[in-house]
């Protein structure tokens, strides 16, 4: 039996952003892996020889500054955003140079300045919005004053917008990203991108109530202070995994991959350490899961210590995953048609309009994958040469909508969902299929199986608005605290939620660290 002042389960990134800052707080810090590496879902693999994927994340967008420069992220290339280029089919690209659109080629001067006021008017309310993520959700009947504080500050950076921008921002917190996108644009190209990155992720369409959320969550994130920026590390995603195990490693804490937690002691209500899968007890009065919510109360501890009405609650956050992964390995760089080539390194976008976005999405609905799926594209091995031989190329694409729930079963159903996939990319790069040395599809299915993320959702749960702020993942553990004192959630199951930003993990060690578990 080995003592520690913390134990964190998982080492995923948030996982070890969350060590890291417990750890530079002068506490002892074990962090324990299943897998035989750390990483999480940004952990590699090789899906064919010679060929490898860097995880699931192929760009970063939401990396938070705090949380980097707190625990001394050595990540290099924030300062180099990434173009996003929409590609319809048409032979004409719209380019997104900066953050999210601050300069638009291919659209007419008319629409570029339409899109520019709608840019504004989004960053700034996902702005208001962002002010309540680095800190744990406010607590419904018991509002701290650093909660106050903050409603303040919301408050006070609407009044200074004038009444008209607050009208606003109250009319369109809760809208679909369609109508908000006919409301300002005419480009179809343009509307197309707003909706599918509102919906990446989401089980919802642009139409469906809310949809704007997703992408008010997406421009919270900042590169380089601008937002909506977007990166790839220098030297390729494979970098991240090994940056925030760096910094781990610098503050002391000590990791155990290949060491998967069989149970998490609780007695009585307080959580006393963990129980591995080989029996051995290691004790610590803070246990930090960094894992899936789900994973956390379903499995490892005893449904009799949270309570039945606790257990429920869990078991019903929605988490089914309604997107795929694509790797392919080609024999050359291919060559997109109407994608400029200074472009090529950066994210391309296939959708044809907004209404392609939603008619992909309504066969998922049903458990049905969309015969015309809109999917986001980069090509990895050309900022890092290692994940391919010379002269050869991969291809990574995040695919809508890949339903985890296929009514046909997703062992049949995953050759026809490649070809059709493959089919789209044919039609944008003509000549990519005769190229392709192998491909790896990665259902919400296998994503689960992989990297352990029950219903293979990356966001361990809906980004909708029942799930997010108090209510995520549960009202009763929204503030990262669980009904087992000294058992707190560190993942993306917790507030903020998913993406590469550390959020999750920091807030959670810095509110362990003020004292909270007293």
């Amino acid at each position: 039996m080995t003592s520690f002042d913390a134990i964190v389960i998982g080492a995923g990134h948030n996982g070890l952003a969350a060590a890291t800052r417990l750890a530079k707080g002068g506490r002892k810090v074990l962090v324990l892996e299943a897998a035989s590496e750390p990483g999480g879902a940004t952990r590699g693999r090789e899906f064919a020889p010679g060929f490898r994927s860097a995880g699931l994340a192929h760009l970063v967008n939401r990396l938070d500054a705090d949380v980097a420069r707190d625990i001394g992220l050595d990540l290099a290339g924030t300062d180099t955003l990434l173009p996003t280029t929409v590609l319809d089919g048409s032979g004409k690209a719209a380019v997104l140079h900066g953050a999210y659109g601050e300069r638009i080629d291919g659209v007419s001067p008319e629409e570029a300045e339409a899109f520019a006021a709608l840019r504004r008017k989004l960053v700034f309310q996902a702005g208001i919005l962002k002010r309540f993520l680095r800190r744990p959700p406010p607590q419904i009947g018991a509002l701290s004053l650093g909660d106050l504080s903050t409603f303040a500050s919301a408050g006070f950076g609407l009044i200074r917008k004038g009444r008209g921008e607050g009208r606003d921002f109250l009319r369109m917190l809760l809208m679909n990203v369609a109508d908000v996108a006919d409301e300002y644009l005419s480009d179809d190209r343009l509307k197309g991108l707003l909706a599918f990155d509102a919906t990446l992720g989401i089980h919802l369409g642009p139409r469906s109530p809310t949809s704007l959320l997703g992408l008010y969550y997406r421009l919270t994130g900042e590169v380089a202070g601008k937002a909506g920026g977007q990166f790839v590390p220098a030297g390729g995603m494979a970098r991240v995994a090994p940056a925030f195990l760096r910094a781990a490693e610098k503050a002391g804490v000590t990791l155990r991959c290949g060491t998967p937690v069989g149970r998490i002691l609780a007695d009585r209500g307080r959580a006393s350490g963990v129980v591995l899968g080989d029996g051995t007890e290691i004790t610590a009065p803070v246990i930090v899961s960094a894992i899936h919510p789900q994973t956390t109360f379903l499995h490892l501890v005893d449904p009799a210590e949270s309570g039945t009405g606790f257990v429920r609650s869990v078991k019903n956050v929605r988490s089914h995953g309604n997107v795929a992964k694509l790797d392919l390995a080609l024999d050359r760089v291919p060559d997109f048609t109407g994608l400029p080539a200074e472009a090529r390194g950066g994210r391309i976008v296939l959708v044809r309009s907004m209404e392609q976005v939603e008619e992909a999405f309504n066969p998922a609905k049903y458990g049905e994958f969309s015969s015309d799926p809109v999917m986001e594209v980069t090509l990895p091995s050309l900022t890092d040469p290692s994940l391919s031989p010379g002269g050869a190329c991969t291809l990574s694409a995040l695919v809508q909508y890949a339903p985890y729930r296929l009514k046909a079963g997703w062992e049949s159903g995953k050759p026809a969902f490649l070809k059709i996939v493959l089919d789209t990319l044919e039609r944008h790069a003509p000549g990519l299929e005769k190229s392709v040395v192998a491909a790896s599809l990665m259902t919400p299915v296998d994503i689960e199986a992989e990297y352990n993320l029950p219903g293979g959702h990356w966001h361990h749960g809906e980004l909708q608005a029942d799930q997010l702020l108090v209510n995520r993942p549960t009202s009763a553990a929204s503030g990262y605290r669980t009904p087992i004192e000294g058992l707190y959630l560190a993942s993306a199951g917790a507030h903020p939620g998913g993406g590469i930003s550390g959020l999750p993990g920091w807030n959670a060690a810095r509110h362990i660290l003020s004292g909270a578990s007293a």
